[in-house]
C-alpha cells in the first residue's frame, strides 16, 4: 500500500463536485463496453480485514440490473461490520453507497431502465457472497430502488446520496405521519435534527426543509456555516451547556414535538429528551432504539436495510416486510424527482487517491473518527492499473 498521510489532504478538498475534468464520465449506451468475466473489489479477508481481489461479475437476476460503479462513497457501518463480525465469512464484497451507469438489465425490470443511465443507488455490502457491495468494478442492485442521477451531478458527489438519504427517509416517514418534499406542510412547525453535520443528518436537514418544517440543528461549530447553506433555520452548538435552554427558548410558544437523533450517541438522548420537554413527543433514532428517560416521549428507530425488501440480520433480525420494501422504492422515486428538480446537494466529498487500492487505511482512518462532515470517496476507474 503506498504510505499516506492524512494531513496531506484539505479537510473540504473536493467538496461537492471534484474536479470535473477528470471525475464526470459522460454515459451512453454506445460508450459502454461489454462487462468482463472478473472484476476486482474489496472483500472481507479471514481475519476480518479487507484486501483487494479479482471476483466474478455477478449476473443481474430477476427484477435487478448490473451497474458498472464509476464511484463509491464509504459508511460508518462499512468498517464496524468488519469490526462486529456481521454478516458471512470472507470473500464478501464491502461498500454499500455507489454511482454508476446501467451496463446490463436483466428480467422482469421496468422498461423506464435502461442500459446507459446514470444512476446512485445501495446494497448491502459486506453481508453475503450473493448479495454483493458497491466498492467494486460492478454491482448488481434491484432497478427499483435506483435513483437517477442528473447529468450535472459527479458519479463522486452521487456516491454519497443513497445510504444516508434512505435512512433519513425512513426515520421521518416510514412511522411517521409528517409533511414531505412532495406534499409540504401547510403551516410549517419545528423539527430537531441533533447531529445535521453527520451524512444522514445533512440529509434530514434538507428534507424537512423541503418539507415545509422550521429546522433546527445541533452541530460542532465548524460546521455551523455548512448547517445554514443546506436550509437550517437555526443552529447550535451541542456540545454548548446552554443548548437545550437556546433550542427551547428559539422555539417559544411552538414546542417541539419530534427529535431525529442522527448521532445516535448516549450522550445525546438526555438534551434530546429535554429539548421535547414535557408536552408528548416522539424521539427517533438511527439502527439502534434509545432508552428515553421520560415516559411521555414515544421512541422509535431506523433500521434501512428492511428497505430492501429482505430478510436481514445484523444487531437485529428482520424478516422481509412488503410494505418496508414499497417504501424504499417510493423514496428512490422521490429522491430521483428532488434531483432533477436540483433541490438537494449531495455530502461534501474526499475523493481519496489511489482508487480501491488503499480501503483498508481509509476504512482505519474513519474508525479514528477522522472523518468529519464529508465522505471518503473512492473514484472507480477500469484503466487505472492501481485498483
Amino acid at each position: 500500500m503506498n504510505a499516506l498521510r492524512p494531513d496531506c489532504f484539505s479537510p473540504t478538498e473536493s467538496a461537492t463536485e471534484g474536479s470535473l475534468g477528470h471525475i464526470k464520465r459522460l454515459a451512453d449506451t454506445q460508450q459502454l463496453a461489454m462487462a468482463p468475466s472478473t472484476m476486482k473489489a474489496v472483500v472481507k479477508t479471514e481475519t476480518g480485514k479487507v484486501e483487494v481481489k479479482l471476483i466474478k461479475v455477478p449476473q443481474p437476476g430477476s427484477g435487478q440490473v448490473l451497474v458498472k460503479v464509476f464511484a463509491a462513497a464509504q459508511n460508518p457501518s462499512d468498517w464496524m461490520k468488519l469490526k462486529d463480525g456481521w454478516g458471512e465469512g470472507p470473500e464478501c464484497v464491502c461498500g454499500h453507497d455507489f454511482a454508476g451507469v446501467i451496463e446490463r438489465v436483466g428480467p422482469d425490470v421496468s422498461p423506464e431502465r435502461k442500459a446507459g443511465q446514470r444512476v446512485a443507488g445501495w446494497v448491502d455490502g459486506c453481508w453475503s457472497v450473493e448479495d454483493g457491495g458497491a466498492f467494486a468494478e460492478y454491482t448488481v442492485v434491484d432497478a427499483s430502488l435506483l435513483v437517477d442521477l442528473p447529468d450535472n451531478m459527479s458519479f463522486e458527489s452521487g456516491s454519497t446520496l443513497c445510504f444516508a438519504a434512505f435512512t433519513g427517509c425512513q426515520a421521518l416517514w416510514q412511522n411517521q405521519n409528517l409533511p414531505t418534499p412532495l406534499e409540504p406542510a401547510k403551516t410549517s412547525f419545528p423539527i430537531l435534527v441533533w447531529g445535521g453535520a453527520s451524512a444522514v443528518g445533512q440529509y434530514v436537514v434538507q428534507l424537512t426543509k423541503l418539507a415545509g418544517l422550521q429546522v433546527i440543528t445541533a452541530a460542532s461549530p465548524q460546521n455551523h456555516e455548512l448547517m445554514k447553506k443546506i436550509g437550517a433555520d437555526a443552529v447550535f452548538d451541542y456540545k454548548d451547556p446552554e443548548a437545550v435552554s437556546k433550542i427551547k427558548s428559539f422555539c417559544g410558544d411552538r414546542e417541539l414535538s419530534v427529535a431525529i437523533d442522527c448521532a445516535s450517541l448516549p450522550e445525546s438522548v438526555l438534551p434530546i429528551s429535554q429539548c421535547l420537554g414535557d408536552r408528548e413527543g416522539t424521539y427517533i433514532a438511527l439502527v439502534m432504539p434509545a432508552q428515553i428517560p421520560a415516559k411521555h416521549i414515544k421512541s422509535d428507530f431506523t433500521f434501512v436495510y428492511t428497505l430492501l425488501g429482505k430478510q436481514t440480520k445484523g444487531p437485529y433480525d428482520y424478516p422481509a416486510e412488503a410494505k418496508h420494501y414499497e417504501q424504499g422504492k417510493s423514496f428512490a422515486k422521490m429522491l430521483s424527482q428532488i434531483l432533477k428538480e436540483n433541490k438537494i446537494q449531495a455530502n461534501p466529498t474526499r475523493v481519496v487517491p489511489n482508487g480501491l487500492a488503499d480501503a483498508q487505511f481509509w476504512f482505519d482512518y474513519q474508525e479514528q473518527g477522522k472523518v468529519r462532515a464529508h465522505r471518503i470517496v473512492y473514484s472507480i476507474d477500469e484503466s487505472s492499473s492501481y485498483l
